[in-house]
């Protein structure tokens, strides 16, 4: 399973102003450096709980569906489910049917169940899900203690902006930041 975005995000989950203020930074002289750190720590945040916190557009792919019927997407929450494309033996692509799919888009990870799984002759990469995933558009349709984790792993990387270089940022995360994502987290067994 590989899960690629298809556009990125129209924003950020904090804007230059809310981390200004956290920062308690008055001038502008490191906006470039602030704007950095807001997406390297939305993006720490989404890789290690599978969230997603700016909607945009990703596709999944599959080799082929699971025999349980169930589909977990590895995101949430997913939103709307765009099309589903499946491959032919000739390698044409044809949109399978999607009559009474059940989405669980805010189940962690969200969930697919299909009528009836598209069947694919490609031996890789043979299904296609296109899905929107996302809180919302803005920071402010995501859960206040996710803002605060951000916040807070913020405040800590640009702290050490003198001593760890861009690359290999996230340096640490603060105390309290993994109390705050834990209800977000997958529990794996």
């Amino acid at each position: 399973m590989t899960i690629a975005e298809l556009a990125p995000p129209v924003g950020e989950p904090l804007t230059l102003a809310e981390a200004r203020a956290h920062l308690r930074v008055d001038d502008t002289a490191d906006d470039a450096v602030i704007a950095d750190l807001i997406t390297t720590v939305r993006e720490h945040l989404e890789r290690t709980t599978g969230l997603v916190l700016i909607a945009r557009t990703f596709r999944l792919y599959l080799d082929r569906w699971p025999d349980s019927s169930v589909l977990d997407i590895g995101r949430a929450p997913v939103t709307s489910i765009e099309t589903i494309t499946g491959y032919d033996a000739l390698g044409a692509p044809f949109e399978a049917d999607m009559t009474g799919f059940v989405l669980d888009g805010a189940a962690l990870p969200a969930r697919l169940c299909l009528g009836a799984a598209p069947q694919t002759a490609r031996a890789v990469n043979g299904i296609e899900i296109d899905f929107t995933a996302g809180f919302g558009t803005t920071g402010a349709e995501m859960p206040a203690s996710l803002k605060r984790a951000l916040l807070l792993h913020l405040a800590l990387l640009y702290a050490y902006r003198g001593a760890v270089s861009p690359g290999d940022q996230p340096a640490d995360v603060p105390a309290g930041y993994d109390r705050l994502v834990a209800p977000f987290r997958r529990m794996r067994l």
